[in-house]
């Protein structure tokens, strides 16, 4: 666990105190038209939507639900909720409006807001939706109108809030996590905090890189933590590699958080290109959201030294695992320690198993948490000693490192053998031709099921098959004959989240109802 020094003043880890200190740093600089809020602007604003939002009749406890850009609004409506006791859930801008519609009844949401150009995904929501109101982020209805005679002094009731949010359906019907809502001060310590002093050393000098969309758990989570620190957030709204880099030099970011597809993308790019940029100023780039082939990390490493940080977690965040550069470099794939909570490896039947055996992975002490109306998958989640698991399975070293294989719904099971396509992917990332790749299970009726890889190639190469036998013959060099795929599949681009964030299980379905091929 993580135990850094903070002031007893618990009001220093929020943003109303950089308000009333520096009004005018900027708590957001939007990286498309250098237009910036500041910490003085953002606290009136949040101030001004908590009364909007008690106007509304929502208390504490209630849900409010969110689907906006990397926006302004994004930050002054999650602070307003924070302050009002509110479960703040943020959903995708990309989902159906059918999709919507689910989790705003799932969550229970008093009020739904959308980003102004999501008008007719509005009217399409309302309908499906009659008994949430929705309104949109400018026009005649919009946030700022409705908030804007409110008073900017605090309401009388304020309570801590928490997020709800819903995982990104990668196994599945996306599953709301609720946690409890905290009690005590607005600006009391959270795990995230902690973590990002303890491991990263964030304070108020930092300049953070967001390169996500804010709807998702862990971008709106740092984005809001590094609030909490008196930082500045630099917000990209949509991730490009290039322009990731120009915005670390023009801002002088110090942190910033990643996906192993940033890294794949950045390291595609022109190493002339690569090499123009300053980036001297980085002090830690965090990632995590998938697993990083090793080929990879080492090559981000080498690029740009010894500050690339690793940790492991899940919106469900009932546990945390983290590790430094130099701790990965001693023993590669790790993706670190327990920092929160405490690692168990259990077999199928909830047993325990030895050291170096790979098995489901639980975690012991951590936070609690619950998937909202969903008492059976709650129950599934936690074994009867009350540990949790994010469906992964891995392994344990003898230093209690974790090595995560995959997650146990993606295992393949051809002529009694598990395959794990995490590894095979991690293999063929490397290879030239191939800019994206995933590997997922096809029926057989010899072998019960088959590896097949559905290969993105890169710009300017041709999926065909010449192509499918060289890499057949690089895989089974790397990975044997077992392992290497018996198939090799070539599309435009595969299904991932802004964040770089594999759907997996899009494929997965496609393939394993014999529609692949």
């Amino acid at each position: 666990m993580f135990d850094p020094p903070f002031p007893s003043d618990r009001q220093l880890s929020h943003p109303r105190h950089f308000a009333r200190i520096c009004p005018e740093k900027p708590a957001c600089i939007f990286a498309d038209t250098d237009d910036a809020l500041s910490y003085g602007a953002m606290e009136a604003a949040a101030n001004q939507g908590a009364h909007f939002l008690r106007s509304m009749g929502l208390r504490r406890g209630d849900a409010l639900a969110v689907m906006l850009d990397n926006e302004a609004a994004t930050f002054t409506i999650a602070w307003a909720a924070q302050r009002c006791g509110l479960y703040l859930t943020s959903i995708s801008t990309r989902l159906s409006p059918q999709d919507a519609a689910y989790i705003l009844h799932d969550c229970g949401a008093r009020l739904l807001v959308l980003s102004d150009r999501l008008a007719e995904l509005s009217r399409q929501i309302a309908a499906l939706a009659p008994d949430v109101p929705v309104r949109t982020i400018g026009g005649p209805q919009g946030w700022q109108e409705a908030i804007v005679a409110m008073p900017i002094t605090p309401i009388g009731d304020e309570s801590p809030g928490a997020d709800m949010l819903y995982s990104s359906g990668t196994t599945g019907r996306p599953k709301g996590v609720k946690p409890p809502l905290p009690e005590g001060s607005l600006g009391q310590i959270t795990p995230l905090m902690a973590m990002g002093k303890g491991l990263y050393g964030m304070d108020h000098d930092m300049v953070y890189l967001s390169t996500s969309p804010l709807y998702h758990a862990a971008p709106l989570r740092w984005a809001l933590t590094a609030h909490r620190f008196g930082a500045s957030v630099v917000v990209m709204n949509k991730f490009d590699a290039e322009a990731a880099l120009g915005l670390v030099q023009k801002h002088r970011v110090t942190h910033g958080t990643w996906v192993p597809t940033h890294f794949v993308r950045l390291l595609k790019l022109d190493e002339s290109l690569r090499k123009r940029y300053d980036l001297s100023s980085m002090r830690a780039a965090i990632h995590a959201g998938a697993p990083c082939a090793v080929a990879v990390k080492q090559a981000m490493i080498d690029w740009w030294g010894p500050i690339i940080e690793e940790y492991y977690s899940g919106t469900e965040m009932c546990g945390i695992t983290a590790l430094c550069s130099q701790e990965w470099l001693e023993r590669p794939g790790s993706v670190g320690k327990a920092v929160l909570g405490e690692l168990h490896i259990l077999d199928d039947e909830g047993q325990e198993l030895p050291i170096g055996h790979t098995g489901n992975v639980y975690f012991a002490h951590g936070p609690a948490f619950e998937y909202h109306q969903d008492p059976d998958k709650t129950r599934q989640a936690h074994n009867d000693r009350g540990w949790a698991t994010m469906g992964d399975i891995g392994h344990l070293d003898a230093d209690d490192y974790l090595f995560l294989t995959d997650r146990k719904n993606f295992m393949i099971i051809s002529g009694g053998v598990n395959i794990y396509p995490q590894e095979i992917e991690n293999y063929l990332i490397s290879h030239p031709a191939i800019a994206d790749i995933a590997v997922v299970g096809a029926p057989d009726a010899e072998m019960g099921e088959i590896a097949v890889a559905v290969v993105q190639p890169v710009e300017g190469v041709v999926g065909d098959e010449a192509l499918a036998c060289d890499l057949q013959a690089y895989a089974r060099q790397g990975l044997g004959g077992i392992k290497a795929p018996k198939r090799f599949e070539f599309r435009r681009d595969l299904p991932r989240e802004p964040t770089g964030k594999l759907l997996k299980s899009k494929l997965v379905e496609e393939f394993r109802a014999g529609a692949g091929g």
